[in-house]
C-alpha cells in the first residue's frame, strides 16, 4: 500500500508541478489579502513574462497561453492526490505505519540524534544495518512535516482559491487572510514540495539509487534479504 501511494502521489505531483507552473506563467504576481490584480501592489513578482498581454512584467515578450488545459489538469490531477493521501493516511491510522515507521522514536526527541545522524550525512557515512529496515530520526522527521504539514496545506489553500467552495464554507479563506493569501501561500508550499523532492531524489541517488528503487518498486531489499 505504502510503495502503491508512494507511486501514485509521485506521478499527480509531477503533474501538479507541470500545470501549476503553467498557471502561474498566466499571471506571475502574487499579493496578499482577498484581491490581487494589475492594478494591485503585489506583495512579489516572478521575474519570467507572462502569457497575457494584461499582465506587466517589463518583458516585451508574451509567454505561449496554455491556461486553458492546465487549469483543468490541475483540477482533475489534485483530486487524484487527494483520493491517495486519503486512502494512504486510513492506511497509516490502521495499520500503525505511522506510529512505527514516521514518529521519531522517543529515544530521539532531543538535539543530539539530529546533530549526529547530520554528520553522518555530511562526512558521506554509508547508513547502518537498522536503517535498512527503518527510517532515521532525520528521515522521519522530514516526512512527517511532509505529510501532516505540507501536504494538508497544500490542499486547503488549494480548496480556498475556489470561489464557489469558499462560498460554501468562507472561513477557509478568511483563516488564511483571503483567497489571494491562499494563492500565495500555495505557491511558497509548492516549492517547498519540490525542494523536498528533489533533496528525497538526491539521497536516494546517495545512498544507492539501483537498490532503493528496486526496493520502492518490488519490495525487495537485497541488503536484508527478503521481501517487504
Amino acid at each position: 500500500m505504502v510503495r502503491a501511494t508512494h507511486w501514485l502521489t509521485f506521478i499527480a505531483f509531477v503533474a501538479l508541478l507541470v500545470t501549476g507552473g503553467e498557471i502561474v506563467i498566466s499571471h506571475p504576481r502574487f499579493y496578499w489579502g482577498e484581491v490581487g490584480n494589475v492594478n494591485t501592489k503585489p506583495l512579489f513578482v516572478i521575474p519570467i513574462p507572462a502569457s497575457r498581454q494584461t499582465v506587466p512584467t517589463g518583458y516585451n515578450y508574451v509567454m505561449p497561453d496554455q491556461n486553458g488545459w492546465s487549469r483543468y489538469l490541475h483540477f482533475e490531477t489534485a483530486w487524484v492526490a487527494v483520493l491517495t493521501g486519503l486512502v494512504y493516511g486510513i492506511y497509516g491510522l490502521v495499520s500503525g505505519h505511522f506510529r512505527k515507521n514516521l514518529i521519531p522514536e522517543r529515544r530521539d526527541w532531543n538535539w543530539r540524534a539530529y546533530r549526529d545522524r547530520l554528520i553522518q550525512y555530511m562526512q558521506r557515512k554509508p547508513p547502518g544495518h537498522a536503517e535498512e529496515r527503518s527510517y532515521n530520526v532525520l528521515q522521519r522527521t522530514t516526512y512527517a512535516v511532509v505529510i501532516f504539514v505540507l501536504f494538508p496545506l497544500i490542499i486547503w489553500t488549494g480548496l480556498a482559491m475556489s470561489p464557489s467552495f469558499t462560498a460554501a464554507f468562507p472561513w477557509t479563506a478568511a483563516l488564511l487572510g483571503g483567497r489571494q493569501s491562499a494563492r500565495t501561500i500555495h505557491f511558497i508550499d509548492s516549492g517547498l514540495l519540490l525542494a523536498f523532492l528533489l533533496v528525497h531524489v538526491a539521497m536516494v541517488a546517495v545512498s544507492g539509487f539501483r537498490s532503493r528503487m528496486r526496493a520502492m518498486i518490488t519490495g525487495y531489499s537485497r541488503e536484508a534479504g527478503e521481501d517487504r
